[in-house]
């Protein structure tokens, strides 16, 4: 019979025998790469984790894509997202 889940945050023992904090998924973060020189922010929130992100800026929206690069940021190693298309919104 299979244990129940943990619920996020819950410590479990890593291989070595050591108990670690699981991160929830909701604190996932990624380093944005490329698109405008004047995007405000270059680390930012990934709701829900997956492998693409777009991010609204003016008028529009820049889509990036997962990479399988890390960058060293203030906050951490991120995961590096790619810019690779702008989208309009439509009025």
């Amino acid at each position: 019979m299979r244990p129940p889940p943990r619920a996020c945050g819950a410590s479990r023992r890593a291989s070595g025998g050591e108990r670690r904090k699981t991160v929830p998924m909701s604190s996932a973060k990624a380093f944005l790469e490329g698109g405008p020189d004047d995007l405000p922010e270059r680390v930012v929130p990934i709701t829900p984790p997956g492998v693409e992100l777009k991010v609204q800026f003016r008028g529009g929206y820049e889509h990036f894509k997962a990479t399988p690069r890390h960058q060293d940021t203030a906050e951490g190693r991120l995961r590096v997202f790619e810019w690779w298309e702008r989208t309009e919104i439509a009025e």
